[in-house]
C-alpha cells in the first residue's frame, strides 16, 4: 500500500515555461520536484517532521502558453511582461522569460507512519498559500486529502487526476535512435519532426498526402536534471557558503503526456529523485522508463 498526498486542482499564474536553453512548454520535472523539496523543508519544525516525501505524480488539466503568433507569423513570439521605466524613462534590458499558467493536480508520494489526522493536511493547507511552483503564484486549490491505494490499483489515485494527462519518461526513444549513429539533438527531432507523404498525379497536383510521426503518442522534449561542466568548488557571495557549487547544464530527454487510466501501477506515474553516483549527473527518474526496459527484456527472450 502507498500513502498518497493528493493536492488537487492547483491554478498557478506566471510559471516558468523556459524548462532549458532549447524546449519552451511545460515547466521542468526538476521544478516539480524541487516544489515536493521545498514543501518536505517546510515540515521540518513542525510535529510532522518524521514524514517524508519520495515521489510526486504531475496531472497536468489545463496550460496557456503565453506566446503569440499572427496569421502570417512562421514562429511564435513570447508575450513578456513589461518592466518598470529606469532613471531615463526608458525600459531596461532584460532576458525575455517565458511563462504560462496551467491547472495542475499533484499526487506525492509520503513516507508515515499515520494516515487519516486532519491536523496535517491543515497544515498542508495553510502552508501552500505561502510557497510557489516553477516560480509560479498559486492562484487557487481545492483542499488536499490523503490516501492510502494499493499500487497494483491505480483506479483508486486515476479518479482524482482525470481528465489530465499525466507526464513521464519515454528516454529509451532516444537511446534507441543513438545505438544507431544519431547524435542526441537528432535523436530528439526525429521522433518529434512531422513526416508528410504527398502523392502527385500526372498534373502535377496533390493526389494523397498523409502525415504521421515515427512514434504513436503525444512525444515532448522534456527536462530531468543537470549535468556537471565544472568542478565543485565555493562561490564568492553565494546565497549558501556552506554548500560546494558548480556550474551544470540542463539535460534533455523525450517523454509522453498519458491520460492517468493507460498506467498499471502507480509506480509507472511516480518521479523520483535518482541517487548521485559520482558521475557529475543529477537527475530525476520515473519507473515508466524501466518497466518498458524490463518488457522489451522479456519480449526478447520469448
Amino acid at each position: 500500500m502507498k500513502d498518497i498526498l493528493l493536492i488537487p486542482n492547483i491554478k498557478i499564474h506566471n510559471a516558468n515555461a523556459l524548462s532549458s536553453p532549447y524546449t519552451i512548454g511545460f515547466p521542468a520535472m526538476t521544478a516539480w520536484l524541487g516544489f515536493m523539496h521545498a514543501l518536505q523543508r517546510k515540515l521540518a519544525p513542525t510535529e510532522f517532521e518524521h514524514i517524508k516525501f519520495t515521489g510526486i505524480i504531475v496531472s497536468c488539466l489545463d496550460m496557456n502558453l503565453h506566446t503569440y503568433k499572427g496569421n502570417n507569423d512562421y514562429i511564435s513570439s513570447i508575450v513578456a511582461s513589461s518592466n518598470p521605466l529606469d532613471k531615463s524613462g526608458k525600459r531596461p534590458s532584460f532576458i525575455e522569460e517565458a511563462r504560462c499558467d496551467l491547472e495542475v493536480s499533484l499526487a506525492i508520494e509520503c513516507d508515515m507512519d499515520f494516515i487519516g489526522d486532519n491536523r496535517f493536511t491543515d497544515y498542508i493547507d495553510s502552508t501552500l498559500h505561502t510557497m510557489k511552483i516553477a516560480s509560479g503564484d498559486l492562484m487557487s486549490f481545492k483542499p488536499c486529502r490523503l490516501l492510502e491505494v494499493d499500487n497494483s490499483q491505480p483506479r483508486e489515485l486515476t479518479k482524482y487526476l482525470m481528465p489530465g494527462f499525466c507526464l513521464v519518461s519515454r528516454q529509451e526513444l532516444m537511446k534507441k535512435e543513438m545505438e544507431q549513429g544519431s547524435d542526441a539533438i537528432d535523436a530528439i527531432l526525429t521522433y518529434l519532426k512531422t513526416t508528410t507523404d504527398i502523392e502527385i498525379d500526372e498534373n502535377h497536383h496533390v493526389k494523397k498526402s498523409q502525415a504521421y510521426k515515427k512514434e504513436k503518442g503525444w512525444i515532448v522534449p522534456i527536462a530531468v536534471g543537470y549535468q556537471g561542466i565544472s568542478e565543485l568548488g565555493n562561490i564568492t557571495n553565494s546565497r549558501d557558503s556552506k554548500t560546494p557549487h558548480r556550474f551544470a547544464e540542463s539535460i534533455i530527454t523525450l517523454g509522453e503526456f498519458k491520460m492517468p487510466y493507460h498506467f498499471e501501477t502507480i509506480d509507472e506515474m511516480i518521479w523520483r529523485y535518482q541517487e548521485y553516483h559520482n558521475d557529475d549527473l543529477y537527475l530525476c527518474h520515473n519507473n515508466f522508463l524501466i518497466n518498458n526496459h524490463l518488457s522489451t527484456n522479456e519480449e526478447s527472450k520469448l
